[in-house]
């Protein structure tokens, strides 16, 4: 039976039960549904957007969740459709359809699951399912099918194709070249494998795993004792490794943008998550390259090539859809973005005749979609065991739905050769909240003294087959397919098996741990499901219930003997012509003619999406999860995103960490693939030389991820062996190594016309390394002292040249002249004096040189101020010509240095054989930029070039931003610096609170963390608690509904921030509805709020929860709501807070104060009906406009309390801004503090607490 129910909003929800609903249960619903009314009908006419029949979506999965949570029964699927005035109404076609009418058949599907088949041509099935099997791949099959003596089943040659696919097994970077008629000496792959052979450093594990592991300090873990039930959190010391791994997503970002890059940041946190035998991902990075957007018709540069008819997105919905899908999952998984990169581009060279048509069309119509990131582990788990014979093979996650099929080969070819049904059919769809769940489980084991861990992987391409064929790769397997989850009941066998339905593990148990993985599991709602078990007969099979077997082959069928590719190219130049410009710099450009040209070339440039302002990318990513992100990308009072170091702390002590940084220069290697291979490592390492390594350049390692259009073009083959091995060479001769990456060698769009796109060869690299102490990673905001010098190291000792530039392409060229590092040795020279400089903390500011040049460079460390500005003299710049000057990209770097350390700066260069050139100084009472060469001088104003540079970002947030929001943000951002005040009696100091960080006893003043599923922030507001002398209980829903917690023992609950049920029908409504309507969670909770002895804090996700349940204002006629921010988007930022004066117990002392907090919600906004004198005030937005009000609400509120000052509600985040080094603007004058302000409010908790105590 469908009831349909009629929202405020006028969508229908269609619910479907196995029974009558009684009238308490409707009324369950409809509070459930947002105050809906249940409509008095079986069918409903008129046109509806809605899911797919076959496919529950993940929406529906957390809402039946939700409806069980609530003691509702009977109810198998819920789901929600948008009333449209016609059928030609937008949709999308991947996910929805369109609806003429709906009723009682609107979940039915009139299929079965089609039989397994013997396939009797294969060739014929290869072309028809999009197989992408190569005739040599055939002719294999072929002989197994002989050795076999029967046809393959649809699903051998299925699961073949995936796994095999080049997508899965690297053929190419394995395979054999012939350039130029000589076959090469070593593979790509063994030249990426020479780097850690010659420069091993900290590595432990290579090339062998998902992810690669690296030697780690000893730093403290977190965590409660037994997480099969609540229990205490207590720290030990480990031995830890860190990771680093960067995957790209591609060709499902081209055709999906949102699933795919979300899927795609999905599947390289699983990858860190199923390193060794399970680890902990940490802070993720991201890469979007695409064709240009062309706004309002188009800029100079991008009208240079004709706008194609896409295949699936326009450019810039990609970028809007990618970057919005890469943070929904990210924000929603508890895993914070911290440093990334944006590119466009377009190019055909102009033929001598002006006959183009011939030349190659170089664009990313192919979108890049690069998902990064580090992590880190134990020592003891670094490494997976080996499996035997009698081992449970586990799955743990979501159910499998006809999502994600052929996705490694489809990816293996041109995009546009198959027909939209198997491209679209190839995408998966993302479900973070299930992720995090599986993540749970696996974060428990391998915090367990004894991990039962042996051996992990986590589901991608090809789905269980890969997966679990990979598990037990080394002895064999069966797998019982009638316990393996299934959501789509049409499903066939083949479906089953290979379909990359995200969101899985798979583990291999010894069978005596499965209860106690189960136990957790079943506390962290992670599905799972013992589903087979390792053989010891090298055979693999997946059996059905009636024991056929639709796939059934030996494991070295499967990989052992499949051909190995060769690749065989000939070497072709292409040469591009210089930019075309009037150099600027001599005697005659004294007058302002200079100055406007420079000034013209500037703004240009300063508007290309790889070199502007990426507020519209960070503002809607969380930044701050984990409260363990010591830099990410915004900086300075007016918080701009100029930082390109991430830097995370490995714990709370705020000392041991990880840096990461990225870099690629595709314009310069279409010149010179072997310069952009050098130019991208440099770039790389000059964005991570601000963080003080504790092993310096040895201990950092790459992950190089190749997108290349091979087979596209004669010479684009040995383009790639030269691009790789430029690379090893390079990376050999600094000492570093490349233990990971990834290729993608299809990077090729073919239209119906017959049009062929191709993409720029591309290396994107991410570096990792460990960091010696993340409080002292350098700024790259200017420091307003006149007593102090900017400098400018050259990294490349090389000549400036422009090809390959921002300017260059602002223009429409790319050019021959191409920079690059001249000498390695050199180079590493640079980067280590640069450390040297960092531990000395002689360096006030500093910052790269890459895209834009040094005048981007300069620029943008001021452009965070509101005051100040430089003046520079370029005369020690080698030529005249100032543009070059300007906006060459050379690998260098800029530092500010207090003239303080002048001498002893230049003594050191000068005995570390290090070029340097004075060329300006900071001039604090003055808004511009002065240059000065020879005789000329040049004024800039650094406002109005800014906004120039921030307009970009403004185009593309007003495609994201709704209300208008986008235009108030772009008018208000450098209007609202963050404004601090700070009791005049903070000392900073642990010690003044009386507390230590060495505390490892129990205080016996306990409080408790309450957690939902999807919920991501209790780490960090448990350390908070435990800091300030709180010990601290770790409390799940699943323990409150179950009896097992009942509250009793402890004084102070947090419930912490997150996306509780992933806000499905409203933040925090499903998590307040465990509560409203499960007797046990309820009695629990109205117990401990009866006692006069007990505080409660709800933060983001707990503030809605504590609104919806109607906590902190219970005596009010009006209920105050939580409704979507102004914007209609998810908002991360780090704003300003007053405390006004107030009476609640955490925050009364710190009334007065003014505080930079972090904020990262979605559904912030008060909606507050009573009159402002009615609420308990405790913290106000410091504006009232957006974005420093960042959510609209009322009065600019960000937090109340209940009229006694024991209950406390707020949105922003206080727990991950409670050290100097969370914060991302903190006074310089103040670097010796130990906390902030912000822990006074947990040690104010605590007193109370102990005060209560001793009075009972």
């Amino acid at each position: 039976m469908i009831l349909f129910f009629k929202t405020q909003k006028e969508t229908v929800i269609a619910t479907e039960v196995n029974h009558q609903l009684n009238d308490e249960e409707i009324a369950k619903l409809e509070w459930l549904y947002g105050d809906a009314t249940l409509m008095d009908t079986q069918e409903l006419e008129g046109f509806y957007v809605g899911p797919r029949r076959e496919m529950v979506t993940p929406w529906s999965t957390n809402a039946v969740e939700i409806t069980q949570n609530m003691n509702l029964n009977g109810i198998s699927r819920i789901e929600e459709f948008f009333p449209v005035a016609s059928r030609n109404a937008d949709y999308d076609q991947m996910l929805q359809r369109m609806y003429e009418g709906i009723g009682q058949e609107v979940f039915c599907v009139n299929r079965q699951p089609e039989p397994v088949k013997h396939v009797d041509n294969l060739e014929e099935y290869n072309e028809k399912e999009g197989l992408a099997l190569s005739t040599d791949e055939m002719a294999y099959l072929h002989h197994i099918e002989k050795q076999l003596e029967r046809p393959l089943t649809d699903s051998e040659i299925f699961g073949f194709a995936q796994i095999n696919s080049e997508h899965c097994r690297h053929k190419i970077f394995g395979g054999t070249f012939i350039i130029d008629g000589e076959e090469k000496e070593s593979s790509l792959f063994a030249m990426i494998k020479r780097t850690t052979a010659e420069n091993p450093g900290n590595i432990l594990s290579a090339y062998k795993d998902n992810v690669a592991f690296a030697q780690g300090p000893v730093v403290e873990q977190f965590a409660p004792k037994d997480q099969s039930k609540a229990d205490f959190f207590e720290v030990k010391d480990i031995e830890s490794v860190i990771s680093l791994k960067a995957e790209t997503h591609n060709f499902p970002t081209t055709v999906e943008p949102f699933n795919g890059a979300a899927t795609g940041t999905g599947g390289e946190i699983r990858d860190r998550m199923g390193g060794g035998v399970g680890s902990w991902p940490i802070a993720g990075t991201a890469v979007y390259m695409t064709a240009y957007p062309r706004f309002d018709g188009g800029r100079d540069w991008e009208k240079h090539l004709p706008v194609r008819e896409w295949l699936y997105q326009s450019p810039e919905q990609i970028l809007i859809k990618a970057s919005n899908g890469a943070s929904d999952f990210g924000n929603k998984f508890g895993q914070p973005l911290i440093t990334g990169s944006v590119l466009t581009f377009e190019h055909q060279e102009k033929a001598e005749t002006n006959n183009s048509a011939n030349e190659p069309f170089y664009a990313y119509d192919k979108v890049i979609m690069l998902a990064g990131g580090v992590g880190y582990g134990t020592k003891r788990d670094c490494l997976k065991g080996k499996p035997q014979k009698g081992n449970k093979v586990v799955v743990v996650g979501g159910d499998n739905y006809r999502i994600g099929l052929g996705g490694g080969s489809v990816s293996s070819v041109d995009t546009g050769r198959y027909s939209n049904g198997i491209e679209l059919n190839a995408i998966q769809r993302a479900n973070p909240e299930m992720q995090k769940r599986a993540y749970n489980l696996v974060r428990a084991l391998v915090e367990s003294d004894d991990n039962p861990v042996v051996s992990i992987h986590d589901h991608g391409s090809a789905g269980h087959l890969n997966c679990l064929s990979e598990l037990v790769e080394e002895c064999g397997g069966e797998i019982n397919m009638d316990q393996l989850p299934i959501g789509d009941k049409t499903l066939s066998a083949k479906e089953i098996i290979a379909n990359e339905s995200q969101e899985r593990m798979g583990l291999l148990i010894n069978e005596q741990h499965i209860d106690r993985v189960r136990e957790i599991a079943q506390r962290e709602r992670a599905p799972i499901y013992v589903v087979g078990e390792t053989t010891g007969d090298a055979h693999f099979d997946f059996k059905q219930a009636d024991g056929n077997k639709p796939f059934d082959l030996d494991v070295a069928q499967m990989f052992g003997h499949s051909p190995k590719t060769v690749m065989i190219d000939n070497t072709v130049e292409h040469h591009y012509k210089d930019v075309q410009y009037q150099p600027i710099g001599n005697e005659t450009d004294k007058n302002k003619l200079g100055e406007e040209a420079l000034t013209a070339h500037i703004e240009r440039v300063l508007q290309l999406e790889a070199v502007a302002c990426k507020d519209w990318l960070t503002n809607k990513v969380d930044r701050s999860v984990t409260g363990k992100v010591a830099r990410q990308q915004t900086q300075g009072e007016i918080q701009l995103p100029l930082s390109d170091c991430g830097v995370v702390a490995l714990d709370y002590r705020g000392r041991s960490g990880i840096a990461t940084a990225i870099g690629h220069a595709p314009q310069a290697a279409l010149a010179s693939a072997e310069k952009g291979s050098v130019l991208a490592v440099s770039e790389s390492l000059t964005n991570l030389v601000w963080a003080p390594l504790a092993h310096g350049l040895g201990g950092v390692s790459l992950s190089a991820n190749w997108m290349w259009p091979c087979r596209s073009q004669a010479g684009e083959d040995a383009r790639l062996y030269k691009a790789v091995e430029a690379l090893s060479d390079f990376c050999c001769s600094l000492g570093i190594n490349v233990p990971t990456g990834k290729d993608s060698l299809s990077m090729t769009q073919q239209y119906p016309n017959s049009q062929k796109v191709i993409a720029p060869g591309t290396v994107i690299v991410s570096s990792g390394a460990e960091v010696s102490d993340v409080r002292k990673v350098v700024s790259p905001v200017l420091v307003n002292d006149k007593n102090s010098s900017l400098y400018y190291i050259d990294f490349s000792f090389d000549e400036q040249r422009l090809g390959g530039s921002a300017f260059a392409q602002s223009l429409g060229y790319v050019g021959d002249d191409v920079p690059t590092v001249t000498n390695p040795e050199y180079f590493a020279d640079c980067f280590n004096a640069i450390q040297e400089l960092i531990n000395r903390g002689w360096i006030l500011a500093g910052h790269d040189i890459s895209a834009g040049g040094l005048i981007t460079t300069l620029l943008e460390m001021a452009f965070a101020n509101r005051k100040g500005g430089m003046h520079l003299n370029l005369h020690d710049l080698a030529g005249d010509d100032v543009v070059k000057n300007l906006f060459a990209e050379n690998p260098g770097v800029v530092i500010q240095v207090s003239d303080d350390h002048r001498n002893d700066l230049r003594t050191f260069l000068d005995d570390e054989g290090i070029g340097y050139t004075k060329i300006g100084y900071s001039v604090p009472n003055s808004r511009t930029l002065v240059v000065k060469k020879g005789d000329n001088e040049f004024v800039f104003d650094i406002d109005s070039l800014r906004e120039t540079w921030y307009r970009t970002s403004y185009r593309l947030d007003t495609m994201q931003s709704h209300n208008d929001m986008a235009k108030k943000r772009w008018l208000n951002y450098k209007k609202q610096p963050i404004e601090l005040k700070f009791n005049d009696n903070f000392s900073g100091l642990l010690n003044a609170y009386g507390i230590s960080a060495d505390r490892r006893k129990p205080s016996g003043i306990k409080a408790a963390i309450i957690r939902e599923k999807g919920t991501n922030g209790e780490r960090e507001m448990a350390y908070a608690l435990y800091l300030a002398g709180f010990d601290v209980k770790d409390v799940a829903m699943t323990d409150l509904v179950s009896g097992r917690e009942t509250l009793e023992k402890v004084n102070m609950i947090v419930f912490c921030g997150g996306f509780s049920n992933s806000d499905v029908l409203g933040s925090a409504k499903g998590w307040a509805g465990a509560f409203l309507y499960n007797p046990k969670a309820k009695e629990a909770l109205d117990k401990f709020y009866a006692r006069p002895d007990t505080l409660s804090l709800g933060i983001c996700n707990g503030c809605q929860l504590m609104v919806e349940l109607n906590l902190i204002n219970p005596e009010h006629d009006h209920r105050s709501h939580l409704t979507h921010n102004t914007s209609h988007k998810f908002e991360s930022s780090f704003v300003g807070l007053t405390i006004p004066q107030n009476n609640s117990v955490m925050l009364h002392s710190l009334s007065g104060n003014k505080l930079g907090i972090w904020v990262a919600h979605g559904e912030g906004r008060f909606y507050m009906p009573e009159a402002e004198d009615k609420y308990n005030i405790i913290a106000k937005y410091n504006y009232a406009e957006y974005p420093g009000n960042p959510n609209g609400s009322d009065y600019n509120v960000a937090g109340i309390c209940s009229e006694d000052g024991r209950h406390l509600a707020m949105m922003p985040h206080l727990e991950r801004s409670i050290f100097p080094w969370q914060n991302a603007f903190y006074p310089r004058n103040r670097q010796s503090d130990e906390v902030t302000p912000w822990i006074e409010a947990f040690v104010n908790a605590r007193k109370w607490v102990e005060s209560k105590l001793n009075k009972y």
